[in-house]
C-alpha cells in the first residue's frame, strides 16, 4: 500500500481484492454513505443513491459518534 504511505493519508484505507470482496460487502452502487465507528463496525449506512443519498443523516450520525 505504497500510495497510502506516499500520500501520508490521515485515515485508514482498504484495498479490494481481485474477487471484489470489499465492493460487494459495502454495495456502494451507485453511491452510498457509510460511517465506520472506532471499533470498526458500521455506525451508519445510508440508502442507495441517488434517492438514499442524504448527507444530513450522515452528519447526524457523525455527531452522535463523536459524542460517545
Amino acid at each position: 500500500m505504497a500510495a497510502i504511505e506516499d500520500l501520508k493519508l490521515p485515515l485508514p484505507a482498504i484495498v479490494d481484492d481481485m474477487k471484489d470482496t470489499a465492493n460487494r460487502a459495502y454495495s456502494a452502487q451507485p453511491d452510498r454513505l457509510y460511517l465506520i465507528s472506532k471499533d470498526g463496525t458500521i455506525a451508519f449506512g445510508g440508502g442507495k443513491g441517488p434517492g438514499g443519498f442524504k448527507p444530513d443523516e450522515l452528519e447526524d450520525a457523525i455527531k452522535k459518534e463523536l459524542a460517545k
